[in-house]
């Protein structure tokens, strides 16, 4: 993928639209069917540089799999042999690349191991806090150390043991923390509990369920015995809806757009970024089509319109995580105020995605006052192309992608663009579909 993405104007967005498959389902499919007792068919992987990491990641702890179909831009078909819960110590460290949630899910499932290893990232995951998933983890019995130039950070040594079942109320809503503490809870002796403060992805419960392990869930509360043995299984995985947030802002933004977006992931837990849009006034409708491994998937057609402001609640943000610097664009599209508040994790995700979202806005003549936990847009203000950057944030990058097709006049540019590979290899592909002549 080329380092920069230039952008002219355009007047809508129509037509019909595949994304490629869900990343977060991707990343768990990997280390679950590693973890399994047999074959597992893997279908539609996203063969993203974050997920292909994970993937590599469970072969050097032992897990064997092949690659059927597919190249680094088209969708993958894996044969992945599990291992029945007995993996291997790596040779080398193990390279997440850009992936938190990578290197999050296999810190739970290593603390178990009877071995030591080492996860290391790239600078910008190597300036990530590790400390939320380090605290639960070391409650059940794991021994972390965190070796990075900033406290807390990667690279991660940890030395595998036996771990208690615990019970963990987590301080804030996190679907990476409850997966790693559910991971480590696999190989504990007993029930392993987390308490979410908020419902948010159920992706982990979803899929050990699909794979056999019994997760119950009431209210807010997850509960899964250990010591169960995942079964073979094969999975098919949807588009990911947070690739496709980017197409529904476009289409939804713009009068006589019309978009139809086909084998799309529709997890409640995943779509409150239609909530939202559908409150500033957008036409979106979705039908689930088919349901596999416990994921519903169908399509959603989106007619354009006008945008009218509207305030982010507090419960949806931790459901919206990927999608604000998307929706801030939405923001500066519509008319009247859009507010954001109660995103304080947006600090610490690829980059400061609050720092970094206004700055572009304003390169682009957005008005957006900023607020340490979030930002209030007010819409209305025509967006001029200009020269904005990603900071290696993929989601940053093809955000002021579609910023730049409404721009009222002039080219935007965004700088640092190869950083999109980590989640949606096609993107450029797929936007030249709407800017060809």
């Amino acid at each position: 993928m080329n380092d920069t993405i230039k952008v002219e104007p355009i007047r809508g967005v129509s037509g019909e639209l595949e994304v490629p498959g869900d990343k977060s389902i991707s990343h768990r499919a990997a280390i679950l069917a590693g973890l399994s007792d047999g074959q597992c068919r893997i279908e539609n992987f996203l063969p993203s540089e974050d997920c292909v990491n994970t993937l590599r990641a469970m072969g050097q702890l032992g897990v064997s799999y092949e690659v059927t179909r597919g190249t680094h831009e088209k969708p993958l078909d894996l044969l992945i042999q599990g291992c029945g819960g007995v993996l291997s110590a790596p040779e080398h460290d193990l390279d997440c690349g850009n992936s938190g949630t990578g290197m999050r899910l296999l810190a739970g499932v290593l603390a178990a191991q009877n071995f030591d290893s080492v996860l290391i990232g790239d600078e910008s995951l190597s300036g990530r806090p590790m400390g939320r998933i380090m605290t639960p983890l070391e409650m059940m019995g794991a021994k972390i150390q965190t070796r990075g130039v900033k406290p807390g950070c990667a690279p991660l040594h940890i030395s595998g043991g036996t771990l208690e079942s615990i019970t963990y109320e987590m301080p804030m809503a996190s679907a990476q923390v409850k997966s790693a503490v559910l991971l480590a809870g696999l190989f504990s002796p007993s029930i392993t509990k987390v308490i979410q403060p908020a419902i948010n992805r159920d992706h982990s419960e979803r899929l050990l369920n699909y794979f056999g392990v019994q997760v119950t869930t009431e209210g807010n509360v997850i509960s899964m015995k250990g010591r169960q043995i995942l079964k073979a299984r094969d999975l098919y995985i949807p588009g990911d809806i947070s690739s496709a947030a980017f197409w529904i802002v476009a289409a939804a933004s713009r009068p006589g757009s019309r978009l139809l977006i086909k084998n799309v992931g529709l997890n409640p837990t995943r779509t409150a970024i239609l909530d939202v849009l559908r409150r500033m006034g957008a036409q979106i409708h979705e039908e689930v089509v088919d349901e596999d491994g416990g994921e519903p998937r169908g399509q959603i057609e989106v007619i354009g319109g006008e945008l009218q402001g509207t305030e982010i609640l507090k419960h949806e943000v931790p459901n919206l995580i990927d999608e604000v610097p998307i929706l801030a664009v939405a923001g500066a599209l519509a008319k009247g105020q859009t507010t954001i508040r109660n995103a304080s994790e947006l600090r610490v995700k690829e980059t400061d995605r609050i720092e970094t979202t206004i700055g572009n806005l304003r390169a682009m003549g957005g008005e957006v006052e900023e607020f340490e936990d979030g930002m209030v847009i007010t819409g209305g203000h025509p967006l001029s192309g200009a020269a904005v950057r990603s900071f290696g944030d993929h989601r940053i990058a093809m955000a002021f992608a579609i910023a730049g097709l409404f721009a009222r006049q002039g080219e935007t540019t965004i700088e640092g663009t190869s950083c999109i590979a980590t989640s949606y290899p096609t993107f450029e592909q797929h936007l030249q579909l709407f800017t060809k002549s």
